[in-house]
């Protein structure tokens, strides 16, 4: 901290209240024109006007105050803890707000950045759990680097005219950000049309048409499920001669049958290659949801020496290849669950509707994920991957319009996707790769400049109230101010105007 600067508590430079929330019962105290700001629209910057409005009655019969012009609001408690903005109108508070009031001898907008900096350090002293309580009295007691006016000034225009250029690098940032989401989706749009390997196509003399390859896929299911079934007697066969004991394993689910599309769905669709084919994701695998009968987070016997990993929907949704996560089934979870093997692909149908992820390791997971295991005669499981990539918000339509978002088995089973051959679809998650490998590089690129950029704000932040953010001919220039004087003289000032008070 500079020489002609002072150290003094928020409480002794300004003045601070809470505000308040008149009776609810009494519909009239609503019913006037002053303006009454919630702390959750502390978002604003500059405060013009407010959701909610209240009488002169409605201040005079309760705790609410009417703060001047100019006042800095502080949120205290709650989910907007630490969140600020300035009046620029008279306006009351709810409870959750202290306003700080503006004066001759510190700038709004000087505290402003100044609290800005230091809210992390509030916040750590609130009291309270996952959303921590300010008290005014730690907002009163907390450490003021007062320095002298002209430099408040200069202190203020400079972090401004910083922040707009960082703010406008930012703004760029999230531009590109956006645009690789849409060239994402372009480049998948643009696969799943045979767009991506049109001209490989047209150099292969041996693809299946349409119709060999719907009965491809047809006979493949029909296959897999006759080795089920063959694999369920001879279990269960063994199962008797072991003298049933333990559990006898389910009968594979019987084969449902699904009408082709028909002409009026078909041309509802976007058009394909000749030798590719509109059929049921049914067909290209197996689709069984996770097993889950209980509330894992209520259960401990489900985790008790737990050593089979159990994934959740938040697992899918952070991991494409899924090795990270926080519970273990016991025998007991295991029991009422299955371990499902290593590359299956998690497919979220709660919460997180259609995220996608392959298992990296052995895994239980809930009723909330579905597990897809491909007939890999005919399908590349990348190539189902990249479609639900394309098709994501497409499938979360389906969900009802609840709290709780989620879609079912059925949904799933019946879900159109578009079908080539094998090779191709090998093409075609190679096209896409070398298209999306750059995306990605370019997608952390930017996300590394934006941390940077919320670094470089507290970076600025820092200096600013060091002292160390004005240049020595800023400093000089400032001294030359006519209200120029050191810190010390400011807070005896405030001090006199205080006792006269």
């Amino acid at each position: 901290m500079r020489e002609d600067w002072v150290e003094v508590e928020l409480g002794e430079v300004c003045f601070t209240t809470s505000g308040g929330t008149p009776s609810r019962q009494n519909k009239s105290y609503f019913e006037g024109d002053i303006p009454w700001v919630k702390s959750g629209e502390l978002d604003k910057g500059l405060i013009l006007d407010s959701e909610e409005h209240i009488s002169e009655e409605a201040i005079k019969n309760s705790s609410a105050k009417l703060f001047p012009k100019g006042t800095l609001l502080f949120a205290l408690y709650g989910a907007t803890i630490g969140k600020m903005a300035t009046l620029g109108i008279s306006a009351a508070s709810n409870q959750a707000i202290c306003g700080i009031y503006e004066n001759d001898f510190l700038l709004s907008k000087y505290l402003y950045h100044y609290l800005s900096n230091k809210k992390r350090e509030l916040i750590g002293k609130g009291i309270g759990g996952a959303q921590p309580n300010i008290s005014q009295t730690i907002l009163k007691q907390l450490p003021i680097s007062l320095a002298p006016l002209p430099e408040q000034r200069a202190i203020v225009a400079k972090i401004e005219t910083l922040f707009s250029d960082l703010d406008k690098g930012i703004a760029d940032l999230k531009t590109a950000q956006a645009q690789l989401k849409v060239y994402r989706q372009a480049v998948l749009k643009k696969a799943f049309e045979g767009e991506l390997t049109k001209e490989w196509r047209e150099q292969q003399t041996n693809l299946p048409t349409a119709e060999a390859l719907l009965a491809q896929i047809k006979e493949e299911r029909q296959k897999h499920y006759e080795q089920q079934l063959e694999d369920w007697k001879n279990a269960v066969t063994a199962w008797e001669e072991n003298g049933k004991e333990g559990k006898k394993c389910s009968k594979p689910k019987k084969l449902i049958e699904i009408s082709n599309l028909s002409e009026a769905e078909l041309s509802k669709l976007d058009p394909l290659p000749n030798e590719w084919v509109y059929s049921y994701l049914s067909y290209a695998g197996e689709l069984a949801r996770g097993k889950s009968k209980h509330r894992p987070r209520n259960d401990f016997k489900l985790f008790e020496n737990g050593k089979y990993p159990f994934i959740q929907t938040g697992d899918v949704k952070a991991q494409k290849i899924i090795t990270e996560f926080n519970k273990k089934y016991s025998d007991f979870g295991l029991q009422q669950s299955k371990l499902w093997t290593k590359g299956t692909l998690c497919i979220t149908i709660a919460a997180n509707i259609a995220e996608t992820g392959f298992l990296g390791i052995d895994a239980c997971f809930p009723d909330s994920i579905v597990g897809f295991t491909p007939f890999n005669v005919i399908i590349e499981d990348q190539f189902i991957e990249y479609f639900f990539q394309l098709a994501k918000n497409r499938i979360a339509a389906y969900a009802p319009a609840t709290a709780q978002k989620n879609i079912n088995l059925t949904i799933l089973e019946k879900l159109v996707v578009p079908f080539c051959s094998k090779e191709e679809q090998h093409q075609i998650v190679q096209e896409i790769e070398s298209r999306l490998s750059v995306c990605d590089k370019v997608e952390q690129s930017i996300t590394e400049s934006l941390e940077k950029a919320k670094a470089l704000r507290q970076s600025i932040l820092k200096k600013a109230f060091e002292g160390s953010l004005l240049s020595t001919a800023e400093i000089e220039q400032c001294k030359q101010a006519p209200d120029y004087e050191p810190a010390a003289a400011l807070l005896a000032k405030i001090k006199a105007e205080k006792s006269k008070k």
